[in-house]
């Protein structure tokens, strides 16, 4: 057996330069735009304050990572005209050269949706969800996105104030209308949390509502799995298991947490959960690998914008390395003879294993930094942007809630 530079057999060198090479992860626009928590915001000078700023950061993202050629959208926040602004939508792809990805409607900001949106008890407030959902479709096929992913901020605060079961079969009614007008390439994804904001009750609030909801609706409809919406402890691979297993298995938004949905980057408190999950995606057949999404999903208060992102795509190239490394065989092996202890060193050996070398080998073979975030700092393009969007952030209000 031969080994690299790095002391890893040749073996897990091909392994890992054909999982970074077929692995991407999609950035979100809103992650380099100035947010906040519930209580106000710290304006960072380098924040994106328009669509085209954030396709400039993703830009850089990609070029630094070689992961990331998709920028989620917000509908309102990126195309407040609506289908109008495709047209320059476009023009920022061919300029900054990555590609617009998930395309992700509205339904939690506006005044109307203070009951609901699409399970809300007033028709005429159910259609204005329903057209924004339809809008956002057409934005899709305009843009030749593949998947409109929907979080609905819907539910209830107090016992008996609305009818949980009425507002299921609204949501089933708007769900598939929306569904009945994709187009043949797209699909729906449609996202699940248990709380917030909604505090006694929250309309799709586990895997299992979203699941039933995606399979009502048809069969273009997919659940999407948010590694912060779940409460304390949840087995999550268990849930990417089962999703896989009934073909239903959509996309991620991945992010960490400690509490509940705190948005932190990706492996800062929990690495071994996602390379759990790693497992699940790298173990399933290829052709339920192609149809996953891998999404970004974080907006940070206190981390750099840029550098944050790029750390997030670094750490998931990494876990999934790591996860590629899993001698299949042996472990299915192991696993059925029930030989406990060596089945869950094998799974462990590749977690522990110091991927960083190979994965730098791999970047400078393809062009890339061997030290994206390094590259980052030398190329002075915070430091630019902070100059050059310093005075806009400036003027941006910080306020509570």
């Amino acid at each position: 057996m031969t080994t690299n530079g790095s002391g890893m057999a040749g073996r897990d060198a091909e392994k890992i330069y054909s999982a970074l090479d077929g692995f991407r992860i999609e950035v979100p626009s809103w992650g380099f735009a100035n947010t906040g928590t519930r209580f106000g915001k710290f304006v960072q000078g380098g924040a994106a304050t328009t669509t085209e700023e954030k396709f400039a950061d993703a830009s850089q993202v990609n070029a630094l990572t070689g992961a990331s050629p998709t920028v989620a959208l917000h509908v309102l926040w990126d195309l407040p005209g609506g289908k109008a602004d495709v047209p320059a939508i476009q023009a920022l792809e061919k300029k900054y050269g990555v590609k617009s990805g998930g395309i992700n409607p509205n339904l939690f900001q506006d005044a109307e949706y203070k009951f609901g949106s699409i399970a809300n008890p007033s028709a005429e407030i159910r259609g204005i969800a329903l057209q924004h959902l339809l809008d956002s479709v057409e934005i899709g096929k305009a843009l030749g996105s593949k998947d409109v992913s929907l979080w609905i901020a819907d539910g209830s605060n107090y016992p008996g104030t609305q009818s949980v079961r009425r507002r299921i079969e609204w949501m089933q009614e708007v769900l598939g209308k929306t569904h009945a007008a994709l187009g043949p390439d797209q699909r729906m994804l449609v996202e699940y949390k248990p709380f917030e904001p909604a505090f006694y009750h929250t309309d799709i609030a586990d895997w299992g509502m979203a699941l039933e909801l995606a399979r009502n609706a048809g069969p273009q409809a997919k659940v999407l799995v948010d590694t912060g919406h779940h409460y304390q402890g949840t087995n999550i691979e268990q849930i990417v298991a089962w999703l896989l297993q009934l073909g239903q298995l959509g996309g991620f938004h991945f992010n960490d947490r400690k509490y509940a949905d705190d948005d932190l980057t990706l492996g800062s408190i929990d690495p071994y959960q996602l390379f759990r999950i790693f497992h699940e995606i790298v173990s399933a057949s290829a052709e339920e690998r192609k149809e996953i999404s891998f999404m970004i999903d974080q907006s940070h208060n206190l981390k750099g914008k840029i550098e944050a992102m790029v750390q997030s795509v670094l750490t998931a190239q990494e876990l999934y390395a790591k996860a590629s490394l899993i001698d299949q065989e042996k472990l299915a092996e192991l696993q059925d003879s029930c030989r406990l202890v060596e089945a869950e060193e094998c799974f462990r050996t590749a977690f522990w294993q110091d991927v960083r070398p190979m994965v730098r080998e791999w970047r400078v073979a393809r062009g890339l930094p061997a030290d994206p975030l390094k590259a980052l700092a030398e190329s002075g393009y915070v430091e630019k942007v902070t100059r050059e969007r310093g005075s806009k952030n400036a003027r941006s209000v910080s306020s509570y809630a």
